[in-house]
């Protein structure tokens, strides 16, 4: 089943690629004791014209274009294969046609199954992983930590791509979301933007600067005790 030629990242990649603007957004909540919620939502809306007009063709400037049906299939799948996975519940996907707004959602009983998830997921994919993170919650010290590590082959991904095709990164974003149940006394990223509760932290990146290495979105979140 998952040999088949097209896959999720097909959605994740390609279609935004191909628009003129799409925005990554990662969100987890997380509760005192290490459990929580994470939101995964790929957002074309701002492009949405354009992309219903691209998901009406069969191929557009070399690149195969995944029908509905076969995107609904491939959300069936992730979310089946989440509802197998150790330590993961209450899993749930929207897609939005109308906007062009899908998204990926689930609970975790620890923020370490994040990382053996997204392993596993790009291992069955066979999908060379362009970035490296990993997360780290510490209930004593109450800290909690998102560990980035660009990597090279990211460069070398992007110089792949069509001159029309990078064109798109210049507009495309990645923003990340942390909510906390305590206060956040320190967030060690210069680009985080804590909020005015200060139980949530947030960092919003061209996906450019991800992609070259020149932004780093590691984060160091300490909460009160």
């Amino acid at each position: 089943m998952l040999q088949k030629k097209y896959k999720l990242f097909l959605l994740i990649f390609i279609l935004p690629f191909l628009s003129s603007c799409f925005q990554i957004i990662e969100e987890i909540n997380l509760t005192k004791s290490g459990s929580g919620r994470v939101s995964l939502t790929l957002n074309m809306s701002a492009s949405k014209s354009k992309v219903a007009s691209i998901m009406l063709m069969d191929s557009i400037q070399g690149y195969k274009v995944p029908d509905r049906q076969t995107i609904q299939i491939e959300m069936n799948e992730a979310v089946e294969y989440l509802r197998n996975s150790p330590g993961i519940s209450k899993v749930e996907k929207k897609v939005d046609f109308e906007n062009y707004i899908v998204s990926l959602s689930f609970d975790f009983k620890n923020i370490t199954n994040i990382n053996n998830l997204t392993s596993k997921i790009l291992k069955k994919l066979k999908i060379n992983a362009i970035s490296n993170s990993s997360y780290s919650y510490n209930a004593r010290t109450m800290t909690f930590q998102r560990s980035y590590r660009h990597s090279k082959e990211a460069v070398v991904q992007y110089n792949k791509l069509k001159t029309e095709v990078k064109n798109i990164f210049k507009e495309a974003t990645y923003t990340s979301i942390y909510r906390f149940e305590e206060l956040i006394t320190n967030s060690n990223n210069p680009l985080a933007k804590l909020s005015k509760t200060k139980k949530a932290v947030m960092i919003n990146a061209g996906m450019l600067g991800l992609i070259n290495g020149k932004t780093d979105i590691s984060n160091k979140i300490v909460l009160a005790k």
